[in-house]
């Protein structure tokens, strides 16, 4: 029997993380959404490309939480989208409405499922989903550090003209403005990329990847970005249902490590078939360190606005 994903919203991000997950054929496939007709006409969409793709993933479209039982994961995308000029923080509010009310579902649903939460603010949210499910932490995970680090990886490839295949690099923190890029632990090809890239261009590279959401937000105008984020989903569904004990990093919540008790913020994280399986604590500079707590701290406001 096939693994079962479903997916909140069938927006952009919705639908392409369900795009990518059936094309790589990882699970069968439940695009569920509070508008009529679009997730039906997405999953129908989709489920005929795959002869095409020669994939036997199925997927089905709906509004009827009923549909979504027993799902292994379950990816959280719903929320309203950032518009050019909002903050993350200016969806607190809304969003948080939307969580409790998805998150109910789900539970009652799928109560043994992982949980993946991408709505914005992403920390803030992730936060939300864990108190309303009462899942134990290693089933809640919010994504953001992939995304955060893929767009360092990306420039920093553009930068030095080589293959993203020998690009690693690390971003922790909170999913916005605070986030926390670390230079010493991004390497190309194994060569910190400290010795590769000159220091303003790599203070650059990294405000980049800070201002990236808002970078594309800028350009499309009406919408936000999608193909990537919605790629960096499927990354942890596929480290979950695959029990790769991959290490990437992902939005937990925190008791104690890094210093930080009693919030969701980015570290290195290994991903396996429990979903979180184990939080990597790295050694950070005092620089480094005081950029990680001023980036909890944004997450902590946050979380007292909507009492979580």
């Amino acid at each position: 029997m096939r693994k079962k994903v479903t997916i909140v919203g069938a927006g952009n991000v919705g639908a392409t993380a369900a795009h990518w997950i059936a094309a790589k054929e990882l699970a069968d496939v439940v695009l569920v959404d509070v508008v009529e007709g679009i997730p039906q006409g997405k999953g129908l969409d989709l489920l005929e490309a795959m002869p095409i793709e020669k994939r036997d993933s199925y997927i089905i479209g709906t509004n009827d939480y009923a549909e979504t039982a027993n799902s292994d994961i379950v990816v959280i995308t719903a929320g309203i989208p950032r518009k050019p000029g909002m903050s993350r923080d200016d969806l607190l509010q809304t969003n948080y409405k939307i969580m409790s009310d998805v998150v109910g579902k789900v539970v009652a649903n799928s109560p043994d499922s992982i949980l993946i939460i991408v709505s914005n603010p992403l920390d803030a949210m992730a936060q939300a989903a864990f108190r309303q499910s009462k899942f134990n932490r290693e089933r809640v995970i919010g994504m953001a550090g992939i995304l955060d680090s893929a767009r360092f990886r990306a420039f920093i490839a553009e930068e030095l003209n080589v293959s993203v295949e020998n690009v690693t690099a690390f971003v922790l923190g909170g999913h916005g403005d605070t986030m926390v890029p670390l230079p010493r632990y991004s390497t190309v090809a194994g060569i910190p990329i400290t010795e590769l890239i000159p220091k303003d261009r790599l203070d650059a590279i990294v405000q980049r990847t800070r201002d990236g959401g808002a970078e594309i937000v800028k350009h499309l105008k009406t919408g936000s970005a999608y193909y990537a984020p919605s790629s960096a989903a499927v990354e942890m569904v596929e480290a979950i249902l695959k029990d790769k004990k991959k290490i990437v990093p992902c939005a937990v919540y925190l008791q104690g490590e890094y210093g930080i008790n009693g919030y969701y913020v980015g570290v290195p994280c290994k991903l396996g078939a429990r979903g979180l399986e184990q939080i990597i604590e790295i050694k950070l500079t005092p620089e480094e360190d005081a950029a990680l707590r001023k980036s909890a701290d944004a997450v902590k406001e946050l979380c007292a606005v909507i009492g979580v």
